[in-house]
């Protein structure tokens, strides 16, 4: 009888304990936050792989997602300001709000961008860090420690993901950097003003945007600049997005034979599991390097 006890305590103390839970806002930050956590948990993701964090409105079952979450991760009020009162009621040390991060090299936006209008105001920096490799390391290392903080038992795992994942981004970077090399002088244009890091970073040539966000149509004159620059001759495609299939876009290139693309900044289909953020990567690398090599 006292050996069965024995066996039956050994058991109890052998069930491991319950995987913190980690929410993400969107899914670019979920494919990120899944390379540090592998082998401990798989993080949760706030919003459909279909939506826009721009004109998202949260549902009932979200704010529980948040509430019940050991730890909440995303970009922040320029971003995601649908978030914002949820988060506060959160405890501080149960969020990461990346655009806090101390000293992240974020991409300052022109005035064009940066100011209010319809009543939303998009903050002065480019949210969309993930596409950028300085950025992401850092976001890396923040959340890695986040981690550490919040889960001191597994410390050991997740120094070892960050370091395999600079690793891999950096080699990421030179494979992207070699294929993109022979399009880099071909112009386009892209929906909306969000792959600034990116072209930054394989310096591409973005001749501009139909608009800098997603729920400010564009002008007039834009749109005239941009059907005399399709028939310049200087324009090798123009990209939209999954996200948001506007016939102004096809109006513009009614009757031009530019090349089209689709540029996909929330990676909608790709699947969330260890080193989909790479494929990610090199999704976003092979658009481009398609639709610039058309002609």
């Amino acid at each position: 009888m006292k050996r069965a006890i024995i066996l039956a305590s050994a058991a109890m103390l052998a069930v491991p304990a319950q995987a913190m839970t980690v929410l993400t806002s969107i899914k670019p930050i979920q494919l990120l936050v899944t390379e540090l956590t592998q082998g401990v948990s798989t993080p949760d993701v706030l919003l459909p792989s279909n939506a826009s964090p721009h004109d998202y409105a949260l549902r009932p079952s979200d704010v529980k997602k948040v509430a019940s979450a050991d730890l909440v991760i995303w970009y922040g009020h320029d971003l995601e300001p649908f978030l914002e009162k949820v988060t506060e009621g959160k405890d501080k040390e149960q969020t990461l709000t990346i655009s806090e991060i101390p000293n992240l090299a974020l991409r300052k936006f022109d005035s064009e961008h940066s100011h209010d209008h319809d009543g939303h105001h998009h903050g002065t920096h480019d949210p969309h860090f993930w596409l950028g490799v300085k950025p992401v390391k850092q976001v890396a290392s923040a959340v890695a420690n986040k981690l550490i903080e919040l889960d001191p038992s597994n410390s050991t795992v997740y120094q070892a993901n960050l370091a395999k994942f600079e690793v891999q981004l950096d080699a990421t970077n030179n494979e992207i950097s070699q294929r993109l090399s022979a399009v880099k002088d071909k112009g386009y244009y892209v929906f909306h003003d969000a792959y600034g890091y990116f072209e930054k970073q394989y310096q591409l040539n973005n001749i501009g945007h139909f608009t800098v966000s997603p729920e400010r149509k564009p002008g007039a004159k834009t749109l005239i600049h941009i059907r005399n620059a399709l028939r310049s001759g200087e324009v090798a495609c123009v990209f939209s997005e999954p996200q948001f299939t506007p016939a102004v876009v096809e109006s513009v290139m009614r009757g031009s034979d530019v090349a089209t693309g689709t540029l996909d900044p929330l990676g909608t289909g790709i699947d969330v599991k260890v080193g989909s953020y790479f494929t990610f990567l090199n999704e976003m690398a092979g658009s481009f390097e398609q639709c610039l090599s058309a002609k």
